[in-house]
């Protein structure tokens, strides 16, 4: 209990203060432009400092690079497209496929969360096509968690309290066997839809790849249908939607909303 209303202290005192930090953190290379990146951008001009990071550099996105090349071009895209938020960009360094839940992902995540000490984190949908995007919701989870825990000795200092925690939309907003997944929270980027677009764009070599790979090549175009279906939900234009995480130990006021004010719809 003590622990608790000490955390709850701390929240309404950075809650008051600006700008904050926000640290999204997602399993691959154009995750983030995909289903944050409208949010980000609000968040930004709010006066908010971006951090972007992703699990791996994408090393497996492409039917015509080698792994050396594809990781050198991907990394770029992703450091080309943060820029556009004036964003640092991190890459924890695993695999594609081969993100798992153990102890060196655990550590390693929140020892970048440490690093940066983020009031809002972002991650992945906990359920999703991808495991790789599963993977890094959980990891994400027990890394913010795991940030004041001062016998998890790391390189960084602990810290409190438990950053804000949001889930994005699951890829195309449905689970892996269809289902749909709806978001309890909603924001309007429609005045930030070119900022997502153009930050996208950045990602040339996975728009190739996915038309290679999957036959698609409405990579943009497909954002935006999605963007667009999610701000048909709430009467707008655009809007990307969210979950908080709301366990023991986390912030459950809605911090999104008291920064971006009627931006922000709950449901």
């Amino acid at each position: 209990m003590k622990y608790q209303l000490h955390g709850f202290i701390i929240s309404l005192i950075k809650l008051t203060i600006m700008p904050k930090k926000v640290l999204a953190v997602f399993a691959h290379p154009d995750d983030v432009e995909l289903m944050c990146a409208g949010t980000l951008a609000l968040l930004k001009k709010k006066g908010c400092e971006i951090h972007i990071a992703t699990m791996t550099p994408g090393d497996k996105g492409t039917a015509v690079h080698s792994v050396e090349e594809i990781i050198k071009i991907r990394k770029a895209e992703a450091i080309k497209s943060a820029s556009l938020l004036n964003a640092s960009y991190y890459c924890l360094g695993y695999m594609d496929v081969f993100i798992f839940y153990d102890r060196d992902s655990i550590s390693k995540t929140t020892t970048l969360i440490r690093q940066i000490q983020p009031d809002i984190v972002f991650t992945a949908s906990p359920r999703d096509y991808m495991v790789d995007h599963e993977m890094t919701s959980l990891i994400v989870q027990s890394s913010c968690f795991a940030c004041g825990m001062k016998n998890m000795e790391l390189s960084e200092e602990a810290f409190e309290p438990v950053p804000y925690l949001y889930y994005s939309d699951a890829m195309e907003g449905n689970d892996k066997l269809g289902n749909p997944l709806q978001p309890s929270i909603y924001v309007d980027i429609s005045e930030m839809i070119t900022i997502k677009e153009n930050m996208l764009a950045c990602h040339e070599s996975q728009r190739n790849w996915l038309l290679e790979h999957h036959k698609i090549d409405e990579y943009i175009l497909a954002m935006k249908r999605f963007s667009g279906k999610r701000g048909e939900e709430i009467g707008t234009k655009y809007a990307e939607g969210f979950r908080q995480h709301l366990g023991h130990g986390y912030p459950h006021d809605n911090i999104l909303k008291g920064i971006l004010g009627e931006l922000v719809i709950e449901k």
